[in-house]
């Protein structure tokens, strides 16, 4: 079993698709196939069901993909902290982030980051907090920036709270309460909701103070892009809760007012599996991005 034939398998079951995988492999797509028939046959095992439409993993290819990841992720660090030793600034650095940042501007820390580290290869991968925390959990990533939810919590996660920001009502303009500066979400109750999709903070939060106000929120359409949201809501498909940032920003003209019963927010938090010995670049990008955030930290300059 090589380390190689390993990256191979992983590649595949993140793309489920052979020419993607080998692309991302920077191999010859017959080349990739070989490996993984390869490594089936060591194992005496099919690790993949191949059909003309798509790959999907076996029992015997999810449990050692999960194994893979982590042997991977530890020759990884390992390369990278041996390099940084001999003083190369290599490697690779795998960031996660919700589908809406709010005050956090990802691209900035990242250009940051970039500019201090220009050798390290960086990836982006944006999901629902509950999907962000599993791959924190597998390895997938390095680090993320989610919502804690009731699901996730703090387990085997380590977790930096960076900013906490305000929920508001977002309207149609021809909405009978355009105008307010302020409702209480019972007042929405007989509106049809275009809401973030479950596994969200941003769906959790709706749900629960729904519930607390006595009413299942009846959502007409689901969407993890805020923009999109605001969109819908402008057309007057219905109604929507969003952080103050995403509604007040450019975009489609829609109303906003303020919740007053209850008052909401959604914080945004950088998080990492617990115990993980973490590469020289995911402790650089984390000690910049803890020194924006976190007043009890020096802070940094990110320039524009």
């Amino acid at each position: 079993m090589e380390l190689r034939q390993l990256r191979y398998l992983v590649a595949l079951a993140d793309e489920r698709h052979f020419t993607r995988a080998a692309a991302r492999e920077h191999i010859a797509q017959p080349g990739l196939s070989q490996q993984i028939r390869r490594l089936e046959a060591e194992v005496g095992l099919t690790l993949v069901e191949r059909t003309t439409r798509r790959v999907a993993l076996t029992a015997a290819g999810e449990l050692l993909v999960a194994r893979a990841r982590r042997i991977l992720t530890e020759v990884d660090d390992a390369q990278a902290e041996l390099a940084a030793l001999a003083g190369v600034k290599s490697g690779r650095l795998a960031v996660g982030a919700l589908h809406t940042m709010g005050p956090v501007d990802l691209s900035l820390l990242l250009a940051s980051f970039h500019r201090s580290h220009p050798a390290i290869e960086l990836t982006v991968r944006e999901q629902s907090s509950e999907e962000l925390a599993e791959m924190l959990r597998d390895d997938v990533i390095d680090l993320a920036f989610l919502s804690v939810t009731e699901h996730i919590q703090s387990r085997d996660l380590e977790l930096h709270h960076l900013v906490s920001e305000e929920l508001v009502a977002v309207l149609p303009t021809h909405h009978k309460l355009a105008g307010r500066e302020g409702v209480d979400l019972t007042e929405l109750a007989g509106d049809p909701f275009i809401s973030f999709r479950p596994g969200s903070r941003l769906r959790e939060l709706l749900d629960s103070a729904a519930g607390g106000a006595g009413f299942e929120p009846r959502i007409a359409l689901e969407s993890n892009e805020s923009r999109r949201i605001r969109s819908l809501v402008s057309s007057g498909l219905g109604v929507a809760i969003l952080p103050r940032s995403d509604a007040m920003g450019s975009g489609a003209p829609v109303a906003v007012a303020g919740l007053v019963k209850p008052a909401l927010t959604r914080d945004v938090t950088l998080a990492s599996r617990a115990k993980r010995r973490h590469s020289p670049a995911a402790q650089a990008f984390r000690a910049l991005t803890l020194s924006v955030f976190d007043p009890t930290r020096r802070p940094a300059i990110i320039d524009a």
